[in-house]
């Protein structure tokens, strides 16, 4: 499998933010003509992570159905690092969704531009 593509409305400040999140860096622009059509974020072994401008962009309505999510990110984390996680993707600009509640190994975030995405704990 090749690149992952989100939809947004802005995908610089997307991709910022997911590099933040991940460590990864921003790739060169590919379209010299309008280069905030299209972002790539570069990780290791070649993954790559790519945001793509969506006009009119409607973010999903997670957990609801009229607007589901389609796809949504897991992101493995050390359980000791767990909460440090959370408050560095709240920092960046995430929102939680749904804790862990003390029953679950997962805890559900929006990110800017309202992607569902997962950080889930890990021994």
């Amino acid at each position: 499998m090749g690149v992952t593509v989100l939809d947004c409305p802005d995908p610089r400040r997307l991709a910022e933010f997911y590099g933040a999140v991940l460590g990864w860096e921003i790739g060169p622009a590919e379209d010299d003509e309008d280069p905030g059509e299209w972002v790539e974020l570069i990780g290791p072994h070649g993954r790559t992570l790519a945001f793509q401008r969506s006009e009119g962009y409607r973010p999903p309505d997670w957990p609801g159905t009229d607007r589901p999510q389609q796809l949504h990110l897991d992101f493995n984390v050390p359980i000791a690092e767990w909460d440090e996680a959370e408050e560095r993707v709240l920092r960046l600009g995430a929102t939680l969704l749904q804790s862990d509640d003390g029953k679950r190994d997962w805890r559900v975030y929006a990110d800017p531009a309202g992607h569902p995405f997962c950080l889930c704990a890990v021994d």
